[in-house]
């Protein structure tokens, strides 16, 4: 819910609350009407506004700068000016509460404003933590960064929504007899330890039919384009239709902002087709994706990934699937063999992606930012670009992903018994499973918060409600 109307819709359909947590800055202007009801009901701006505060929670969730909403004071004027005295304020006083210290007269920033106006705030991993105490050190400049009263709780994702039926079945086989209700208890790492009781050649089964059913759809949905739209040739090898089951797959597949550099892989455009044309163990890209549409760089990278898709010289190797969307996310994180992510660090908060992907068997391979500085233990996936390399980054990380690509994943996938498997890539998908699953689910998140932040609220809320007693309302 958005801001001074999503805070009237729930007053209208008579939905009481006694906190409120902010996603990020969007909505901050919320917490300006809970301000506003306060002070109508009596009570002085100061602590109506320290009444908020204290039952406020805020997850910044981006160090990007550009998704921080600024907006100029004309506009703040426009749409503010009969707001302010209705708070107790004047114009100044009222401007200053999303002044930024480090761009005075700047404009109101969202975030600044909702870092004042709430008591509690966090990140969306450790690391991540550390970075907006860095960030917004100058709004408390008489304490030290680790110091500053912003904590971190790494993100998690809905496993239930997230994990594909076709696994869950597996799991039911081999979880159900130790733990009857695993479903409801999955933040339990004890439930994931039965993983290794699963035969390779079951997870390796289950895993390849659900590559298939990947780049069936794929190819599905180039058919469909053909048959409607008569496709160029060219459109359909750029849409997948070359894909095979059988060779190792790495998928990308997010927002195209330039800062997640989705054309990293490529950055030296001649070794990538030594990789991926390799005659005996050639290797696959599928990438899917929006660029926002004010983002012109982002627009620029799926253009050039786009043309690279429809070069010969890459043997269709190449995928770029149009129209993505959440059901395509799900064929890609069930599918893929291996979840590629590469942003320049630390610009990556938390990333859920590869958590999506984890939890169905599919490795990561990430630069060390976000989660996977949590999620990596050496044996569930692959890390690089964990340096500071002064100036450009790209050539060194580009370098790192190359050599794990020729050295490590594509021998490992490559390395069959006489039975067809490849046991040990089977059995870092295990470890993916075992260390992901309880981590970084949306179950362990929200106990989490619960048990960080929540309560606190409740005194807040009791001395809100004795006073209004007291005064009868």
């Amino acid at each position: 819910m958005l801001g001074i109307g999503g805070r009237k819709v729930l007053n209208i359909l008579g939905v009481e609350y006694y906190a409120m947590h902010l996603n990020e800055g969007h909505p901050a202007f919320a917490l300006l009407e809970r301000v506003r009801e306060r002070v109508e009901r009596g009570m002085t701006y100061e602590k109506a506004f320290e009444q908020v505060r204290g039952t406020t929670v805020f997850t910044t969730h981006t160090p990007v700068p550009a998704a921080h909403d600024i907006f100029p004071h004309w506009l703040m004027d426009k749409y503010f000016s009969q707001y302010y005295p209705s708070i107790g304020l004047d114009r100044s006083r009222f401007l200053a509460l999303g002044e930024h210290p480090r761009c005075p007269g700047g404009g109101f920033s969202m975030d600044a404003f909702a870092m004042r106006a709430s008591k509690y705030h966090n990140g969306v991993s450790q690391r991540h933590g550390e970075v907006a105490r860095s960030m917004w050190q100058c709004l408390w400049p008489d304490r030290p960064c680790d110091l500053l009263p912003i904590d971190a709780i790494t993100n998690g994702v809905h496993l239930p929504t997230w994990l594909n039926p076709r696994m869950e079945m597996l799991y039911n086989d081999y979880l159900t007899a130790v733990f009857p209700h695993w479903q409801q208890e999955h933040d339990n790492p004890a439930i994931w330890e039965l993983v290794d009781e699963i035969p390779d050649a079951e997870l390796w089964r289950v895993h390849r039919w659900l590559k298939t059913k990947m780049i069936n759809r794929i190819r599905e949905q180039k058919r469909r384009k053909w048959e409607e739209h008569h496709d160029e040739p060219a459109q359909l090898v750029s849409g997948g239709l070359f894909l095979n089951p059988s060779v190792l797959t790495i998928g990308f597949a997010r927002r195209f902002s330039s800062y997640k550099r989705a054309d990293l892989v490529f950055h030296d455009i001649e070794r990538l087709k030594r990789i991926v044309n390799n005659r005996w163990r050639p290797v696959q890209f599928v990438f899917a994706g929006k660029a926002h549409p004010a983002d012109d760089e982002g627009k620029r990278i799926l253009q050039r990934i786009y043309r690279h898709a429809q070069s010969p010289d890459l043997a269709g190797r190449i995928a770029f699937v149009e129209d993505y969307g959440e059901q395509m996310a799900q064929y890609l994180v069930h599918g893929v063999d291996v979840w590629l992510n590469n942003p320049i660090p630390p610009l990556e908060a938390s990333g859920t992606s590869g958590m999506k992907a984890g939890i169905n068997g599919v490795l990561n391979c990430s630069i060390l930012d976000g989660w996977w500085i949590e999620g990596y233990n050496g044996r569930n996936g692959w890390a690089f670009g964990g340096g500071t390399p002064s100036g450009d980054r790209t050539p060194a990380d580009a370098g790192e992903l190359y050599r794990l690509l020729e050295d490590q994943m594509v021998p490992l996938y490559y390395d069959t018994s006489l039975d067809g498997i490849p046991h040990g890539w089977v059995r870092m998908m295990k470890e993916s499973i075992k260390t992901i699953a309880p981590r970084f689910c949306a179950r362990r998140m929200l106990k989490e918060y619960v048990a960080k932040y929540y309560p606190k609220f409740l005194l807040c809320a009791e001395a809100e409600y004795a006073e209004g007693e007291e005064k009868g309302r």
